[in-house]
């Protein structure tokens, strides 16, 4: 019996743990908006090295080989804080916007960053376009989340319009100094990297400033990061909105040369 009190007392505390408190919940609803805790269930996509994780069992699935137990619980919590702070807003694309930091956090698990940097990916988006507060996440989670926090949404609001080399550069240092703390930046490369995998969705006019500005200022960012995997994937994916065809053709020749580096194995 006694046992048994404990374990029980220990899934309490488990669960109270990843839960958002009934005052921040209330202060976080929207009138008129869905309220729903559930998590959406996602068609089933191919694994690879960075599956985009759409869920949070997935999520977590990506941390738990090198995220504590205890922290893991945080993740989870932020996970139904954000899906609560963005209820019944969408994207673009016409999917539920808590897609989005979902992606996000994904995408930082991908590079290994610790647990307040996942959290920090899921709530970026929280302040400015929900009711949340910084106060709220440091109530809630802690002081360093609300400065990472912070940090993005400053980044965020930075306006990036000339096509020059010298001004970008200008603006990449700008953002290193403004980031205190290197993992701002890291949650923004993250950030930009889902947000350009979706560019389908935004008027033309506007895929093509947003991809000018991947190239110019945060895949040289990512290089200089040394993290090549996204620098690789800003510079594709930017390059097909800005040049379709030179994308297309480079395409084609990266697709004869593996089959033929195929051919020649065999």
């Amino acid at each position: 019996p006694a046992a048994t009190s404990a374990g029980a007392a220990a899934t309490t505390a488990a669960s109270a743990s990843t839960t958002v408190t009934a005052a921040t919940a209330a202060a976080l609803q929207v009138e008129g908006a869905p309220r729903s805790n559930e998590t959406k269930s996602k068609k089933e996509e191919p694994r690879n090295k960075h599956h985009m994780a759409t869920n949070l069992e997935e999520l977590l699935a990506k941390v738990q080989d090198y995220v504590p137990a205890a922290e893991q619980e945080m993740i989870t919590k932020a996970y139904n804080f954000a899906e609560m702070a963005h209820s019944g807003q969408l994207r673009k694309s016409g999917e539920p916007y808590f897609t989005h930091p979902v992606g996000v956090a994904s995408i930082i698990a991908d590079m290994k960053l610790d647990s307040a940097s996942i959290i920090t990916g899921l709530l970026h988006d929280t302040v400015e376009d929900t009711l949340a507060t910084l106060d709220v996440i440091e109530e809630e989670f802690s002081w360093e989340v609300a400065q990472l926090v912070d940090g993005v949404t400053k980044i965020g609001k930075l306006q990036f319009t000339s096509k020059e080399e010298q001004q970008a550069e200008n603006f990449r240092k700008m953002i290193v100094a403004m980031s205190r703390d290197i993992r701002v930046i890291l949650v923004k490369l993250a950030d930009r990297t889902h947000n350009i995998r979706t560019l389908k969705f935004v008027p033309p006019h506007k895929q093509k400033d947003v991809a000018r500005e991947t190239l110019e200022l945060y895949a040289p960012l990512a290089h200089r990061l040394g993290i090549f995997w996204l620098k690789t994937e800003l510079e594709d994916t930017s390059l097909r909105y800005l040049e379709p065809e030179v994308y297309e053709d480079l395409k084609v020749m990266v697709s004869v040369k593996r089959e033929e580096r195929q051919a020649y194995t065999e």
